[in-house]
């Protein structure tokens, strides 16, 4: 019995020698790794490799805590997030009441006093972004955002507040500035930077406040480039807009639009409610065009010449012309098709009729109805143009001078 005693107790006394064993193998080759590191800096392996890269080597595992995980968004958002603003509006309004109790009929029931009341007004609410581009306090954001505000407050990244004062407003490109006084403080500003310059699947990162939800970030690509307001549903504005994916929500309009080196190269806008995974923004270097006039509070020069119209192609015409029910036979050419023709305008002024064809204009040939209103936009105010159209099948020159859009 005693000997089948001591036969288990050196069996158990094995596999713990053997246990011991292994774990002091194991902390003696731990040692000797870290011992190397110093010795292989010396060697080929690490040639090349400066003094702080050799440190920081022999000391990756506190590394590892303690570094921070960046990436290009963040980056590029910590240049400008201090820029961004919140930008609160009120508007008191007024409404009629119901006049259904001034029918004389209510004379013999109700008291004059108690049929007749004062109109009740509201107060409306609004919210949108923006960001300051002069450390004076300039604050580019929509034109929509702020549009016939009472009140506007502007509450900068740290929770500092200021009242704004709206400084000019243009629908046509949906565009405003608001100054704050700083009160000699210097405000943080967002670098602009050229939306000519940028591609269909760059980077764009979308900041602002959407549904009051302060601070928030987006990330997307440039889906495409110069999409025609009107092309989207928007015939009232003169834009041709940068189209992303990354989210644009109602309290982001205003905000900026950046490019993967924290440059700003839009403003944000919601301007469509069914725009699912569709957002919009209008190209920073459009704001720059504009940005001291609105500024000054001066009204932003839209040349206009009072005209509805269509691309016209010789596919299209040929449609029309095979139907027996048209009322205009059309030219088979690429053109664009007038109308409609505004009352009082220049258009009507030089003899235009509905169903022109506009071919020309100043001797360049017009393809499409988007390439006529960038031309006429381009002209300047009381530009004299000469328009060639063809009417009846025969060319005709007519001269329009533009006027200004007032909206």
């Amino acid at each position: 019995m005693n000997t089948m005693k001591l036969l288990n107790f050196c069996r158990i006394s094995t596999k713990i020698k053997a246990q011991i064993l292994s774990i002091f193998i194991a902390l003696s080759f731990i040692f000797a790794c870290f011992s190397a590191v110093p010795a292989m800096a010396d060697s080929k392996v690490f040639n090349g490799l400066s003094n702080t890269q050799l440190v920081a080597l022999q000391t990756i595992p506190e590394n590892i805590k303690t570094r921070n995980s960046n990436s290009f968004v963040t980056e590029a958002v910590n240049k400008v997030d201090l820029a961004v603003v919140r930008i609160d509006t009120e508007r008191l309004v007024t409404r009629p009441n119901n006049n259904f109790f001034e029918d004389p009929f209510f004379d013999r029931f109700f008291d004059e006093n108690l049929r007749i009341q004062p109109p009740s007004k509201e107060l409306l609410r609004g919210q949108g972004s923006g960001f300051i581009v002069d450390s004076k306090g300039i604050i580019l954001t929509n034109a929509h955002v702020v549009n016939k505000a009472d009140k506007v407050t502007v509450t900068l990244n740290d929770g500092r507040q200021f009242i704004g004062e709206v400084k000019g407003t243009d629908e046509i490109t949906d565009l405003a500035v608001v100054k704050v006084d700083t009160k000699d403080e210097i405000l943080p500003v967002a670098i602009l930077g050229d939306s000519n310059l940028i591609q269909v699947g760059d980077w764009a990162i979308a900041v602002g406040n959407p549904l009051g939800f302060n601070n928030t970030v987006t990330l997307g690509i440039i889906s495409t480039l110069k999409r025609p307001s009107s092309a989207i549903g928007i015939p009232d504005k003169r834009l041709d807009f940068i189209q992303t994916d990354a989210a644009i929500n109602p309290g982001n309009s205003g905000g900026p639009l950046l490019n993967d080196r924290g440059e700003v190269i839009g403003i944000n806008t919601a301007i469509r409610a069914d725009a699912m995974g569709i957002g919009f923004a209008i190209p920073i270097n459009k704001a720059k065009e504009i940005k001291d006039i609105l500024v000054r509070g001066e009204q932003v020069p839209h040349p206009f010449i009072g005209i509805q119209m269509i691309t016209l192609n010789p596919e299209i015409a040929k449609e029309n012309n095979s139907d027996p029910n048209s009322v205009l036979i059309l030219p088979e050419v690429k053109g664009v098709l007038v109308t409609r023709i505004l009352p009082g305008t220049p258009a009507e002024k030089s003899g235009m009729r509905i169903g022109d064809v506009i071919i020309e204009i100043d001797n360049q040939s017009v393809f499409s109805a988007e390439q006529l209103q960038r031309k006429v936009e381009n002209s300047g105010v009381g530009e004299k143009l000469l328009f060639k159209v063809m009417r009846n099948n025969r060319e005709k020159e007519l001269f329009v001078v533009s006027g200004q859009m007032n909206y």
